[in-house]
């Protein structure tokens, strides 16, 4: 009787072990994610609200950042897994940090316009006048630079002052008209034109294809964490499907109400605008090889890096996660 009590007794514990382990493999597995606030996070808001991440294994803890170097110095230190933001920020880690970081997808080509102030008529009025950037030698401030040469203004025919996140840059100018001009992207970009603020043009029209807003990674951690990286980037492009479609139009509208505490009209204009493949989501938010290679070529010309002469822009991405990730959807 006492060997026969004894087994069941092992065999409770052994069972115990069995359902805690199982329990265990049911959780999701916490992910941290860290984004500039904005509507180019739609297809996370998405996934969040329809438990599309829950499905795919993960508990997303989505954080916000006020500016470049918070994100960069946050991915480098660990304090969260994956960035989402203009792409540039990784080339910049590699090159001004010596950061091991790759791209692992895309998302959109920026939906940026160069806004000004009422009193301001042409981009050459900019002589003197006040730029509002994020950091001074990235992505979107190395857009607003290169808007500027190209109409006879070189660095120091106007002063640069750093404002933060384009949230931060659209309250800047709305706030203190000596922020003359910025690039702004949707949907601060529709609420600085409600407020008498003017675009003198959409920056892939004055520029051309550019790859903006991606994710992008610590090398190391993508290596160790293969299939959670395919996993969250399969979750990410079935969250961007959702949101894009035409009959979930409302519910994305309110997404956007609700987490950028914006206008219903505002919302709606943002998210036609957005699902112009052109000017906003990149399709299954695929990366823009031509976008990058212009991306590349600007750095190198505005920030003068590598001679004045883009570098082959193999080394800064890999697709590997993502074409893993499709074939999982079934693309």
């Amino acid at each position: 009787m006492l060997n026969f009590m004894r087994h069941l007794l092992r065999a409770a514990a052994l069972a115990s072990v069995i359902v805690a382990t199982v329990a265990a493999a049911d959780e999701p597995q916490p992910l941290r994610v860290n984004v500039f606030p904005g509507a180019q996070n739609l297809p996370l808001y998405a996934g969040l609200a329809q438990g599309i991440f829950v499905r795919h294994g993960f508990r997303i803890d989505l954080q916000f950042t006020p500016n470049s170097d918070d994100q960069r110095n946050g991915l480098a230190e660990g304090k969260f897994e994956i960035a989402h933001a203009a792409v540039d920020n990784a080339v910049a880690m590699v090159e001004g940090a010596g950061r091991n970081v790759i791209i692992v997808l895309g998302g959109d080509s920026s939906m940026n316009e160069f806004f000004v102030q009422p009193d301001i008529n042409t981009i050459t009025d900019m002589r003197g006048r006040e730029l509002l950037v994020d950091a001074p030698n990235t992505a979107y401030a190395l857009q607003a630079k290169k808007i500027l040469l190209n109409n006879g203004l070189k660095a120091g025919d106007y002063r640069l002052k750093l404002a933060g996140g384009t949230l931060l840059r659209y309250r800047a100018m709305v706030e203190n008209k000596e922020g003359s001009a910025s690039i702004l992207n949707v949907p601060f970009s529709i609420m600085a034109r409600q407020k008498g603020a003017k675009s003198l043009g959409r920056t892939i029209d004055l520029l051309g294809p550019y790859q903006a807003t991606g994710a992008f990674v610590m090398r190391s951690w993508a290596a160790a964490n293969a299939d959670t990286l395919s996993r969250y980037i399969a979750a990410y492009v079935e969250s961007l499907r959702w949101a894009l479609a035409p009959e979930h139009r409302n519910d994305s509208i309110d997404l956007l109400v609700k987490w950028l505490k914006i206008p219903r009209d505002v919302a709606e204009q943002t998210y036609d605008m957005a699902r112009d493949p052109k000017f906003g989501f990149t399709p299954d938010a695929k990366f823009d090889l031509a976008g990058f290679k212009n991306l590349l070529s600007l750095r190198a010309e505005i920030e003068g890096q590598w001679d004045g002469k883009a570098p082959a822009p193999d080394k800064y991405f890999d697709m590997q996660y993502y074409e893993r990730a499709l074939k999982a959807l079934g693309r």
